[in-house]
């Protein structure tokens, strides 16, 4: 249940409101955008809502129990912080978001209708049109520990406990959804496998981009990608590499010497032995124990 501070119910309960929307986005990088309905440009709690963004939400949907609540925001790409090529390069993606009703009069007077997430992001042709899902979708995650063979740690993080440092390298050829790249031809094949790249330089400085495949072609080596960024890549531009790990306890201990700090449960039985039931004319039926 929303508690509607008492200066706002009045100017509800007056009969003439001066009621707009207000969206705010706070980006993975950290980065928060304000976005409003409103004529004029709002402030509060250190956010600008730049007024004449063309965006728009629909009618939001509340249902009871565990589903997930959707809605869409869309309009045109008419902000200087919305456009198609921040959309492209994925900056958008599963960004929080807050839909405040608010009076512009008097913003202090506002109340927050929705929070969530931004799900699937399209756009063309001057508008855009984004999913937002309410807080309920992250019932859907996974919590907690996973009961697996594989590790469930990230190469790296405080429960791997390993500093893998990154590579830097520089792009001497580009093809299509794969680079050659100087300075990693003495790494042997698939050691970025799994892996990320992140630009160092050029249009996509900053962004990652997740490594399909390495391949040792001494005197360099070949990076292949999932997909390619949307700014044009060139020659010449420096990129840092983190090598990458399958998660298997082989590759923990061959590949990092880390077997200490194996997350996964590689010797669990499986599902035939837990399903497997005695038979008459099994010979290892002898009250020893099962290899």
């Amino acid at each position: 249940m929303k508690i509607i501070a008492p200066a706002l119910q009045s100017h509800l309960n007056s009969g003439t409101t001066t009621l707009c929307e207000c969206w705010r986005l706070t980006l993975k990088s950290g980065e928060t955008l304000g976005f409003t309905d409103h004529d004029e440009t709002l402030v509060f709690d250190g956010t600008d809502f730049e007024a004449h963004a063309g965006f728009t939400g629909s009618e939001i949907h509340a249902s009871t129990g565990f589903s997930v609540d959707n809605l869409e925001a869309s309009g045109a790409l008419q902000s200087g912080q919305l456009d198609d090529t921040r959309l492209a390069a994925g900056d958008f993606d599963n960004a929080a978001i807050e839909i405040w009703r608010v009076n512009w009069q008097d913003p202090s007077q506002r109340i927050l209708q929705r929070k969530g997430n931004l799900g699937e992001v399209t756009y063309g042709q001057g508008h855009f049109a984004a999913e937002v899902r309410g807080l309920a979708h992250l019932l859907n995650q996974p919590k907690g520990r996973l009961f697996q063979f594989a590790c469930d740690a990230d190469l790296g993080d405080a429960r791997c406990g390993i500093n893998i440092g990154v590579v830097a390298a520089t792009i001497i050829a580009v093809r299509e959804n794969s680079f050659d790249l100087s300075g990693i031809g003495l790494y042997a094949d698939d050691w970025f496998t799994r892996g990320h790249m992140t630009w160092a330089s050029g249009p996509n400085a900053a962004r990652h981009l997740p490594i399909k495949r390495h391949r040792a072609l001494s005197p360099y080596g070949r990076i292949d990608v999932w997909h390619v960024p949307k700014f044009v890549i060139s020659a010449g531009e420096q990129v840092f590499l983190k090598p990458g790990c399958d998660k298997q306890l082989a590759t923990c201990r061959d590949k990092f010497n880390n077997v200490l700090n194996f997350r996964g449960l590689p010797h669990m039985p499986g599902r035939d032995f837990v399903l497997s039931v005695a038979s008459a004319g099994d010979a290892s039926n002898n009250g020893g124990r099962r290899g």
